[in-house]
């Protein structure tokens, strides 16, 4: 049990994943979170600005342009595969019986917001945790098409891309003195997601209940 802990505590630390686990580790971890249901929890955000930082720093000695290029492919990947679950294995979802946490309502209200804000929601989800893991898979079970899907799909990965990691990375190239800050980027990045998160929330629900 103090092993499992541990390792918990380890996909948490950005900082430690980076170091020890490198490239390789933060694309896994990218794939992971982008569309794999029990992916929500791993750091998205934060893990890319860091990444950058320690890019720009040389502390993560790969090229910006392969690290820029691994974090999108994974982006792009992992959320086609939340797609294709949603697709394939929402139908099981979708024919639950009605219970406290789970009505069918919402499976239409979700196919309605899609119907409506789908290609926005897509772009706009990249920077919402939690949301980030959950809106291809949605996306899958109201039968988005797959083509509008894709597009947004690698717009949406290609902007989280270039703004978080080359922002990262201009910030550890220009002021490598941030890597003595790395804690306080993360709770700079966990209060912005975390307020974003609930607006996005409570204003997805009053959305949803006008419709």
């Amino acid at each position: 049990m103090e092993q499992i802990s541990e390792w918990f505590k380890y996909l948490m630390n950005s900082e430690e994943l980076i170091r020890t686990g490198g490239l390789i580790t933060i694309t896994l971890i990218i794939f992971i979170e982008n569309g794999i249901i029990f992916g929500f929890f791993l750091p998205g955000d934060y893990l890319l600005f860091l990444s950058g930082v320690f890019c720009g720093t040389k502390l993560l000695n790969v090229p910006v342009s392969l690290l820029m290029f691994c974090v999108f492919a994974a982006a792009v990947l992992g959320s086609l595969l939340g797609y294709i679950i949603g697709r394939y294995f929402g139908d099981g979802i979708q024919t639950r019986p009605d219970s406290l946490f789970f009505k069918k309502k919402y499976i239409e209200n979700t196919r309605k917001y899609f119907e409506k804000y789908g290609s926005q929601t897509l772009v706009i989800a990249r920077f919402l945790p939690v949301i980030r893991t959950f809106s291809p898979i949605l996306a899958g079970i109201v039968k988005m098409n797959i083509y509008k899907f894709m597009l947004y799909n690698i717009l949406g990965g290609l902007i989280w891309t270039v703004v978080l990691v080359g922002g990262g990375f201009y910030f550890g190239e220009k002021f490598p003195w941030i890597v003595d800050y790395v804690q306080y980027i993360i709770f700079f990045f966990l209060g912005i997601t975390t307020f974003t998160v609930i607006r996005g929330y409570l204003n997805a629900k009053k959305e949803l209940s006008d419709m």
